[in-house]
């Protein structure tokens, strides 16, 4: 089965109904391509609709797709709309997620005489399960990124600033063959360890301050993402009892990893451990999310999140510990859920590492 037919299956799309996709991630997940523009998709018919400057990288990225050219005077919606004409099209399934309430408007007008339903994230279902070869492509990407850290190690200097230990790795990354970042790069030093989305700053790494480093490659569409907590020199004994119990959280929680569990209960067992070392409160996000071609997806391991892991899911386990005034420390792999428990698609070492 066909990642297309596997996501028209999910949605229950019949005789007489299409879909629109609009999303990038899912535009590249059903079809390969990476251009703007939309799908225009159904039972026996697979349509990419962009404009004069993707048309050919479409035919190249997609083969066996129809790839239709916008035109003065015709929107995507319009051509869209001769696609599901020519089909007998009555209902139109499209992602109410990603469409805004003006776009919806201008959808109804273009594509007059049809119902609108919303598509209710099949596509997104469909990529929780990753395929053997998505897998591959997030281990690539998850060996650049450990190698990038790897080579700048020893270029990390008091007087350095975060700014430039994010360029420097960002540059290392790219070197090593990343095609993109996944995400921004986090760098947070010292008292700056407390913020766990931190911006990198014109801040001075000082000797003794922890350096929380929040980082991934992207390779062939799929990210990586990983967290380590480095000491520039000896840290103070609170915050080597911090780095210590966010460690035994992580491992605790990664070994937990399997299918059948729940995502639920993997967040509390982390609660648990920090909370009991004295730190309730200050671990203030969830413990994991799915990561795939989008940084962020489902399922998510976090208090509120009651779905059961699956074998071929890939998720973050990323506890935390953040102080203000003090600082933080975030220790996060990337793992793959097995027949067999979980795996770890980050080799750096976790133990702390002091340069």
């Amino acid at each position: 089965m066909t990642r297309l037919e596997k996501t028209l299956q999910l949605a229950g799309v019949g005789a007489g109904e299409g879909v629109l996709i609009h999303k990038p991630s899912n535009i590249f997940y059903l079809s390969g391509y990476t251009g703007e523009g939309l799908l225009a998709v159904g039972k026996g018919f697979k349509t990419i609709v962009t404009d004069f400057r993707y048309t050919e990288q479409a035919e190249r990225q997609a083969p066996g797709w129809n790839v239709m050219m916008v035109e003065k005077g015709v929107s995507h919606a319009m051509l869209a709309a001769r696609v599901f004409a020519a089909h007998g099209v009555k209902k139109v399934l499209y992602e109410d997620d990603q469409v805004t309430v003006r776009s919806f408007e201008a959808l109804k007008k273009d594509i007059p005489q049809v119902e609108f339903v919303p598509l209710n994230g099949a596509p997104e279902k469909a990529r929780r399960i990753k395929e053997p070869g998505e897998i591959k492509l997030m281990e690539e990407a998850c060996d650049i990124s450990c190698r990038a850290l790897d080579r700048i190690l020893n270029q990390i200097k008091p007087g350095m600033t975060e700014k430039q230990l994010q360029l420097l790795l960002d540059y290392t990354m790219m070197d090593l063959g990343a095609d993109s970042l996944a995400f921004n790069t986090i760098v947070a030093s010292g008292v700056n360890g407390s913020l766990p989305h931190a911006i990198p700053s014109d801040k001075k790494i000082e000797k003794g301050e922890m350096i929380t480093l929040d980082f991934g490659a992207k390779k062939g569409g799929y990210c990586a993402d990983m967290t380590r907590t480095l000491a520039l020199g000896t840290p103070s004994p609170e915050m080597k009892k911090i780095y210590d119990t966010v460690l035994l959280a992580q491992e605790t929680c990664e070994s937990m990893l399997a299918p059948g569990k729940v995502c639920s209960e993997i967040d509390s067992e982390a609660r648990r451990i920090i909370d009991g070392a004295g730190y309730a409160g200050r671990f203030g996000h969830g413990l994991g999310h799915s990561v795939g071609i989008d940084i962020h997806e489902s399922p998510r391991l976090s208090q509120v999140c009651h779905d059961l892991l699956e074998e071929g899911t890939t998720i973050t386990v990323e506890p935390g510990i953040y102080v203000p005034g003090l600082g933080g420390v975030r220790i996060e792999n990337t793992c793959v859920v097995t027949a067999n428990g979980g795996r770890t698609l980050v080799h750096a070492q976790k133990a702390l590492l002091i340069l």
